[in-house]
């Protein structure tokens, strides 16, 4: 039976994919700060699973994350710890400098440790999964795609801490020979995710009835990808991906914000009529724009798809719906301190 640490598996992608890998068998060790977007709620029906076991750690600690390593032994690493709102970035950046640099890494020599000291066969066997964003690539204008050629331009501190990361997770791959995969995927959405991201704040605005803030006039366009499809590419990934090799992964689904948030609307209004009888659409408002936002995003994924055999399994349409049912099915994930759920990233528009 095959050990996998996750680092980051209390977050939104990583606590999909360490529920994907306990209820396929698995033996999994999650290591998370358990920071505000760390919650292991979303864990709970594998929390007493022999097959899982939780350390909570700062992957900045060096000592730390090697004596962890060492102890656990795993053939498999997926590295998804990081901070990753782009709005709380802006404010302050120091967070994503210790975790998402300093951190990897912390990983990365703590696996090169593992790694240098496996019997050949395991050695042979062994994946370091680093998981990271399209955002790093920067921003396209009316067409194209972004592929695992295009040239990093990050733009706002979020992607330039994910692209120092990416850069040293190559590296150690090139210089050490430490099998590392990178994966840049698009914009996620799916249960758990943390209420100050998009589609939650559009779904927990309508029910409470208050305005659901747009950015600028809405017409930023982003490629969205349902949790489950990005699990699903990297486990795809760590078994058939080439070390040293980069795999973008995407949903094929563009959209507005704009219509992305009147298709959510429209699903509420069938789901959970208001009870006025108002579209939910009417609650939409036009807020700032975060400042230096990315006009566009979009990813090509065929690499993926015709190296690893991976593809997205639904439409954004269907994704949507189905994200729809499980918050209206789990409106406590929405109860949090206010402080979590207010706007941020305006700190440089105000200086």
């Amino acid at each position: 039976m095959q050990r996998v640490l996750v680092t980051g598996g209390s977050g939104f992608i990583g606590s999909a994919l360490v529920r994907r890998l306990v209820d396929t068998g698995y033996t999994v060790l999650n290591i998370d700060k358990l920071t505000y977007a760390g919650d292991n709620r979303a864990l709970s029906h594998i929390a007493g699973h022999r097959n899982y076991s939780f350390v909570q750690q700062d992957i900045a600690d060096r000592m730390s994350m090697t004596r962890i390593m060492l102890r656990f032994d795993p053939d498999m690493v997926f590295h998804l710890a990081a901070e990753s709102h782009v709005d709380r970035s802006i404010d302050d950046a120091s967070a994503f400098i210790d975790t998402n640099i300093s951190g990897t890494f912390s990983i990365l020599q703590a696996a090169l440790e593992q790694w240098n000291r496996l019997e050949v066969q395991r050695k042979s066997n062994f994946r370091l999964t680093h998981v990271s964003t399209d955002e790093v690539f920067g921003m396209l204008g009316d067409s194209g795609t972004f592929m695992e050629t295009s040239r990093y331009a990050p733009n706002s501190p979020y992607a330039a801490s994910k692209a120092a990361a990416d850069h040293l997770a190559r590296a150690w791959h090139h210089t050490y020979g430490l099998p590392v995969l990178v994966t840049n995927c698009s914009n996620n959405y799916g249960p758990y995710q943390h209420p100050e991201k998009f589609i939650p704040t559009i779904i927990r605005n309508a029910l409470m009835g208050t305005p659901i803030p747009v950015y600028g006039k809405g017409g930023n366009v982003r490629d969205w990808l349902h949790v489950d499809d990005h699990v699903a590419g990297l486990l795809a990934a760590s078994r058939k991906g080439v070390p040293g090799e980069t795999y973008l992964l995407g949903g094929r689904s563009e959209s507005t914000n704009i219509d992305l948030c009147r298709m959510i609307c429209s699903g509420l209004d069938t789901y959970r009529p208001d009870p006025a009888g108002r579209p939910y659409a009417d609650l939409m408002t036009f807020v700032s724009d975060r400042p230096g936002h990315d006009f566009r995003y979009a990813v090509n994924c065929s690499k993926a798809e015709n190296v690893l055999g991976w593809s997205p399994s639904c439409t954004l349409q269907s994704g949507i719906l189905r994200t729809i049912e499980w918050f209206l099915d789990n409106e406590w994930w929405f109860h949090r301190p206010e402080k979590e759920l207010n706007r941020l990233g305006l700190a440089a528009a105000n200086a």
